[in-house]
């Protein structure tokens, strides 16, 4: 019997370990784990009162245990959870944000007015320019405070582009409008434009306010028109007070063929320098206009520096001085007459007849 030699160092090399001769079905625990199904991810929590029941925890154990009883309270699905002290504690946060920028809003604007020298409009566009920057930074902050990722909002930017690009283009268009309004200086709070009303009579008003979306104008008998800013940048506008303040009105008056016309406009003269609000400088003039069918027709031009109060008490004040200023001298205001003819008929004999008869009776 013939033995056989020991194996050598090179074959026993060659020969596979009992690890090589393992089934190949066989894997680590480690391949198994990460070849194995995925397992459901647990549910996402809000994380907001976290930090704050461990802040609470470190210095009240009564208040953090009101804290855990609140946030047991909870509306949970498979995908999130949401606890009353989540809620209360995003509702808080909410209202502070908005209280701040609201706060903030209000000390602007007393600074404003306050500290510096801006003109009217210069302080009313820094206001708005500044309020939008508050706003935005609130919102922003809110969102932090919030917990909500903002890579979460980048899914709704397409549709909200579309929403400002259709939905709120004039809503943003009178937003410029009324920026460009303020920059130009054309149109300021305190000056006096011509408006029409609905039925397209045409009055005047001052600005009251220059607002984001329009401008208010309110009448002498208290109607506010609410102008949108991009009408008043492409229609045509009368503004009463833009380069100077100083208003000339007309008064119309006719008096007989029979007076004396020179008298006649120095008591006109007289009328409109004795109305308090008429100017000195300019004085006011009379013009002649025309003939007309039953009087001679004037025109007191008159000027006036404060139109916001109306045009038409200045006006009724002159017609009230020259009244009595023509009565006492005796120039007569005429009044229209008409010359009635008659034709010769039978019809007309017969009823002068019979007027004559009841007179005789």
């Amino acid at each position: 019997m013939t033995a056989t030699p020991p194996p050598s160092e090179s074959s026993a090399e060659a020969l596979p370990s009992a690890e090589d001769m393992a089934p190949a079905s066989e894997a680590t625990p480690s391949d198994a784990s990460a070849q194995s199904p995925e397992t459901p991810s647990a549910p996402v929590e809000v994380t907001t009162s976290d930090d704050v029941l461990e802040g609470v925890s470190a210095q009240s154990e009564t208040i953090a245990g009101v804290l855990q009883s609140l946030d047991t309270i909870a509306l949970e699905t498979s995908t999130f959870r949401v606890s009353v002290l989540d809620a209360l504690i995003v509702g808080g946060g909410i209202l502070l944000v908005v209280t701040a920028a609201f706060v903030l809003t209000r000390l602007v604007r007393s600074g404003l007015a306050r500290f510096t020298r801006l003109s009217g409009s210069q302080a009313l566009l820094a206001e708005r320019i500044i309020t939008i920057l508050i706003w935005a930074v609130a919102f922003f902050v809110g969102i932090d405070i919030i917990g909500v990722d903002l890579t979460a909002l980048a899914v709704f930017g397409g549709a909200f582009g579309l929403a400002i690009g259709f939905g709120l283009q004039k809503t943003f268009g009178n937003l410029i409008a009324g920026i460009i309004i303020v920059l130009d200086k054309s149109i300021k709070p305190g000056d006096v434009i011509a408006v029409a009303d609905t039925a397209g009579q045409e009055t005047f008003g001052q600005i009251r306010k220059i607002g984001i979306r329009a401008v208010s104008v309110t009448t002498r008998d208290e109607r506010e028109y609410l102008i949108p800013n991009e009408n008043l940048m492409i229609n045509q506008v009368e503004n009463w007070s833009y380069s100077s303040r100083n208003v000339r009105m007309q008064v119309h008056v006719g008096v007989s063929y029979e007076a004396d016309m020179r008298l006649a406009e120095e008591l006109m003269l007289k009328a409109a320098t004795s109305a308090k609000r008429v100017l000195e400088t300019p004085p006011p003039t009379v013009w002649m206009t025309e003939y007309g069918d039953s009087s001679v027709n004037f025109t007191i031009h008159c000027w006036i520096v404060d139109p916001e109060e109306g045009v038409g008490n200045v006006r009724s004040e002159v017609l009230k001085n020259l009244w009595w200023l023509l009565k006492e001298n005796g120039i007569e205001i005429p009044f229209p007459q008409r010359d009635i003819n008659l034709r010769d008929n039978e019809q007309m004999r017969a009823l002068v007849g019979a007027i004559g008869g009841e007179k005789g009776e």
